[in-house]
């Protein structure tokens, strides 16, 4: 059991402002807006990214705080975070290089809907409104997939009521952790852990439950060894059987 108890997520060691040149210009290219525009361009367009550090926990923004900046994680992960009216802050996503957070009035938000923190060491490129329209007139297909992009984001929150209001607790856990693998997981011993300090709790709060309720469904799917589990963190052991529950077809 001490084993079980200890954690196997390693904590992620990152110096900050390692956004040399060529890591700004590879995450700006590979940016779904940017990507197939001629590397002269993205040398341009480079210009108007500032670069910023975060240490670990270090919050880059707020809820409800003036939507002035469109930001990108170089390095790092950052947590995305949303106060709820009881007081509590639940986890929405972990971003790592390459996504996009933030935004901008150009987007049509004119406040932040999450609260940003640093998890690790973060070295994020930031680009303000007036920069950032600049470079929507110049390219005109930019724009057009910035359009597509805003569209998109509508459809994930849509999605997100939809499983939220439509799907049982287990089929939103195990969407959840399969969703986490396959950004975050790592084959381990244990199975494919999910690389980050991952509480009951913050379940709870991305699935729209009780801590009570994830901890009994964490431990249903341990017992069923589709996963293994300890204090802060998840690893799935039988991805397959997860996706059927996730999908309706092997929910209890």
């Amino acid at each position: 059991m001490s084993e079980r108890r200890r954690s196997p997520v390693e904590p992620e060691s990152i110096e900050p402002h390692m956004c040399s040149l060529d890591l700004r210009l590879e995450i700006i290219g590979k940016l779904p807006f940017f990507e197939g525009l001629p590397p002269a361009e993205i040398e341009r367009i480079n210009q108007s990214f500032r670069e910023i550090g975060y240490q670990p926990g270090e919050t880059i923004f707020f809820t409800g705080d003036p939507a002035v900046r469109l930001y990108v994680v170089a390095s790092g992960k950052v947590k995305l975070m949303r106060h709820t009216f009881t007081g509590q802050d639940i986890l929405v996503d972990i971003l790592t290089p390459g996504d996009v957070f933030g935004s901008l009035s150009t987007l049509g938000d004119e406040t932040y809907p999450n609260t940003a923190q640093a998890q690790t060491m973060v070295c994020a490129l930031a680009i303000n409104a007036e920069d950032f329209r600049r470079i929507l007139a110049t390219y005109p297909t930019v724009a057009l997939k910035v359009l597509d992009m805003t569209s998109a984001r509508l459809n994930e929150a849509q999605e997100m009521v939809r499983r939220l209001s439509a799907h049982s607790v287990e089929q939103r856990i195990a969407y959840t952790l399969l969703k986490l693998a396959e950004k975050l997981g790592e084959p381990q011993d244990v199975g494919l852990l999910i690389q980050m300090p991952l509480s009951r709790e913050d379940l709870a709060g991305m699935t729209g439950t009780t801590t009570a309720t994830a901890s009994r469904v964490i431990s249903q799917l341990q017992r069923d060894g589709l996963i293994n589990s300890g204090r802060q963190w998840v690893a799935i052991t039988d991805v397959e059987a997860l996706r059927e529950i996730a999908e309706g077809v092997g929910a209890h």
